[in-house]
């Protein structure tokens, strides 16, 4: 994962208030690092925006309609149908939505190879008798190279004009200052993405057709849908009985034989993503948390201050490096437990805690928050070679400590302490590191065991983490206490 520093969010950026990005049913994106949610084609249809459901969606299949019949006019690869269906698969990467993977704006697009393989195996299945255009869709099942990204960057290149047209009508609704922009040949008053160098356009999508990760990879909703349904859990055991094994050890080239087997085997893993279809991800609760934690970070310093000011200049070393991230952990904790931050790990519509991404990101808003007011300087998700470590706050090289945080309800919680933290101190060459717990539920005696594994590495003459036990479950507010 990349680095992420200075995180700012849309309605930060332009001053718009959050309720009014809600209620136009854009996305309040984070505009300098991807927000991890995906543009999914299967959403286009039921979109209540006019720009996307009457106009992207039918220029979604027309365009994958073209394609098809070029692949199945092809007789052999090169010929001019199959030249004509390669230049339509033509899909760039399009940072200016900053959805995606990683830690910067960037996507990785479809290169050379991954469309020869990918028209290939599409011309197989058009061969079996197969003709909807949301074969292409099944491809993210067990195509190699297909994944989230891919299929956002896919669809984004083909309805590009529907989200410009999209804008065009928000940045009014919005008020948004405007420039004007050259995007398909053509000039568009857009707003400008601030956080880009190149001062890019800013392309905001709509809530309603974006998942947290798109169905076609999504092989939970497709098991239930299937369990659920009799005429299609027969039309499984009929054709592709195989998929179930393949999808518990994820081998996409098993479920390619089955799936290829004949039309009706297709056509069967057709019929699964139809009915399986999703909901876009839920903006207003953002149970993932995707989005909630740039705004914090332009909030937490200012309502609730932290004077770390007698630190600046001094964090060479690493006493007093250590020094500002325990006060930095000891308010995260203060927040969390006393001024009702709690709030911000739980989903309230679903009344149940956000993953554990979401509690990194809620301690890297309020480290943020307090290493930009008081002009120290924080690195976080910094790359250690073994898997991401969370936040690192950084002075020059003798000055680093690591702060691991979990969700109590982590299976691999103790792992996590004995073996991860170790692993990560020593790839980043630092011997001063926090596993900060955040008590969301049963944490029974995980506790105790973390505290016993702690106490043995310290007998064994080894460096041990820093232990730290945050409680993040919900309070009754004061009015309602006994």
């Amino acid at each position: 994962m990349g680095k992420i520093k200075d995180p700012v969010n849309f309605s930060t950026a332009f001053s718009v208030d959050k309720k009014d990005v809600l209620a136009s049913g854009v996305v309040d994106v984070i505009l300098n690092a991807d927000t991890n949610l995906f543009i999914d084609p299967l959403l286009l249809e039921d979109s209540s925006h006019p720009e996307i459901g009457k106009s992207a969606y039918p220029r979604y299949r027309q365009h994958f309609g073209k394609i098809v019949k070029l692949l199945a006019a092809s007789k052999v690869p090169e010929d001019v149908a199959w030249r004509n269906a390669k230049r339509l698969f033509q899909f760039h990467e399009i940072s200016w939505t900053c959805l995606g993977y990683g830690g910067s704006v960037r996507g990785s697009g479809f290169g050379p190879e991954l469309i020869e393989a990918t028209l290939k195996t599409a011309r197989e299945i058009i061969e079996l008798g197969v003709t909807d255009v949301d074969l292409f869709m099944a491809l993210a099942l067990f195509e190699e190279g297909i994944g989230p990204d891919r299929i956002s960057d896919m669809t984004t290149n083909i309805i590009l004009p529907d989200l410009v047209s999209f804008n065009e009508r928000i940045a009014k609704n919005l008020s948004l200052p405007t420039e004007a922009h050259t995007i398909l040949n053509q000039k568009h008053y857009l707003a400008t993405n601030p956080c880009s160098k190149q001062l890019e356009p800013l392309l905001l999508v709509p809530s309603d057709i974006v998942r947290d990760l798109p169905i076609a990879s999504d092989w939970s909703d497709i098991s239930r849908v299937v369990t659920e349904n009799q005429l299609l859990r027969d039309q499984v055991n009929d054709h592709v009985g195989e998929i179930w094994a393949t999808m518990s050890r994820k081998e996409k080239k098993r479920l390619r034989n089955s799936a290829l087997r004949d039309k009706a085997s297709f056509e069967t893993v057709l019929n699964m993503l139809h009915e399986s279809k999703g909901v876009p991800y839920d903006i207003a609760s953002d149970p993932a948390g995707e989005v909630f934690w740039g705004d914090l970070v332009a909030r937490v310093a200012s309502q609730f201050p932290k004077d770390l000011s007698g630190f600046r200049g001094q964090l060479s070393d690493r006493d007093s490096v250590m020094q500002v991230v325990t006060e930095i952990i000891n308010q995260f904790q203060f927040l969390v437990e006393k001024r009702d931050l709690w709030r911000e790990l739980w989903d309230e519509k679903l009344k149940n805690h956000r993953k554990e991404k979401a509690a990194q990101r809620l301690l890297f808003a309020v480290a943020d928050s307090y290493c930009k007011s008081n002009d120290l300087d924080l690195t976080p998700e910094a790359e250690s070679g073994n898997g991401p470590v969370d936040f690192k706050v950084s002075s020059g090289y003798a000055g680093r400590v690591l702060v691991e945080i979990k969700l109590s309800t982590n299976h691999r919680l103790l792992h996590g302490y004995e073996r991860q933290l170790e692993i990560y101190r020593e790839a980043e060459q630092t011997t001063d590191a926090f596993f900060l717990v955040i008590d969301v539920g049963s944490l029974g005696t995980k506790d105790q065991q973390l505290l016993h594994l702690k106490n043995e590495q310290v007998k064994a003459g080894h460096a041990a983490s820093e232990i730290v036990i945050v409680d993040g479950l919900p309070r009754d507010s004061a009015s309602k206490r006994i």
